[in-house]
This record gives C-alpha cells, sequence and structure tokens, in this order.
C-alpha cells in the first residue's frame, strides 16, 4: 500500500505541480547544475546534493502531508467561491515561491477529500500555521487533516523541475 501511495504521489507531482514564475533567486541559481546532476546516471551518490536537501543516510526526510477536505461552509454564491478558490491558488503559489509546499494538487474525483498539500516544514505545527494563511480554509470550504510524513529528500526540486514541462499554468 505505501509502494502504491509513493507511486500516486510521484505521478500526481508531475501532473500537478505549481508553476512558479516568481521562482525566488535560490532556486533559480543551481537549476541547470541540478538538472544535470540528477540526470548523470553514473553517479551513484551525491553527498552535496543529499546535504543541500536535507536527506537522511536513506535518500529521505520529514515532511508535514496535508490532506484538504470538504469544509463546512461551501454555501457562498458561484462569484464569491470563484474568488476564494483564486485566492486560494495564490496562496499555494506564495507558498511554493518561500519553499514551504513542495507538491501541492487536486484530486480528479469529486469526494470529500479535494486535495493534498506537502509542506516541507519540520512540524505539524508550522504546517498548521501556514494551513491559517489559505482563503479556503479562513472561509470554511476546505480544513486541512496535517500527519508527519517521511518522503524522498528530493521533493523540494520537483515542482522547479516540472516547469520545463508547463506550457500554460492554472496557478496566478
Amino acid at each position: 500500500m505505501k509502494q502504491v501511495l509513493i507511486i500516486i504521489l510521484v505521478m500526481a507531482t508531475m501532473a500537478s505541480c505549481i508553476k512558479n514564475e516568481r521562482t525566488s533567486s535560490r532556486t533559480q541559481a543551481g537549476n541547470g547544475i541540478l538538472y544535470e546532476t540528477l540526470m548523470d546516471t553514473n553517479v551513484t551518490y551525491d553527498s552535496i546534493l543529499a546535504t543541500r536537501l536535507g536527506s537522511d543516510d536513506y535518500g529521505m526526510k520529514s515532511y508535514v502531508m496535508a490532506f484538504l477536505k470538504r469544509g463546512p461552509n461551501r454555501d457562498q454564491d458561484s462569484v464569491t467561491a470563484a474568488e476564494i478558490q483564486k485566492a486560494h491558488l495564490k496562496n499555494i503559489g506564495r507558498m511554493a515561491d518561500e519553499g514551504k509546499v513542495v507538491l501541492a494538487g487536486p484530486f480528479s474525483d469529486d469526494g470529500d477529500i479535494r486535495g493534498i498539500y506537502i509542506f516541507n516544514v519540520a512540524t505539524v505545527e508550522e504546517a498548521a500555521e501556514l494551513t491559517a494563511t489559505d482563503p479556503a480554509i479562513q472561509a470554511g470550504r476546505l480544513v486541512m487533516e496535517l500527519h508527519p510524513w517521511y518522503g524522498t529528500a528530493i521533493l523540494p526540486i520537483v515542482a522547479p523541475m516540472s516547469q520545463r514541462l508547463e506550457k500554460s499554468s492554472w496557478v496566478r
């Protein structure tokens, strides 16, 4: 089951990563080098990359995973709901710019779990503080369920790398 979840998350990452045109200078400064390093199949272990990404000996690190669920207040008119959604997406972009969200995306069914975030933070409490900045949470359209999660340390560079695949972005 864990392998299936990891495969789904990797697929979701590639399909749903946030485009970040306002990429921070720290991310811009090494994209080419990081890409070349990642594509070098002759390297079995890169201690410099592992250190930069905060990897442990297994190539993993701690994150906080958030499940965005339907909230108790979803009765806004369509214009208000669209404004809240636009602000929600803008907030995701801001957190990605800050390096606090490394993966975000909606589920494609119409279930109660609407999407996920993976926060690049050390504690659930820090993720809860970031969660409180989300306009959809503030409006009650969404609620978040937060869990400590242990995953591949490479996630912080997936979103910037995915920009090479995007012709347009839904986040503005």
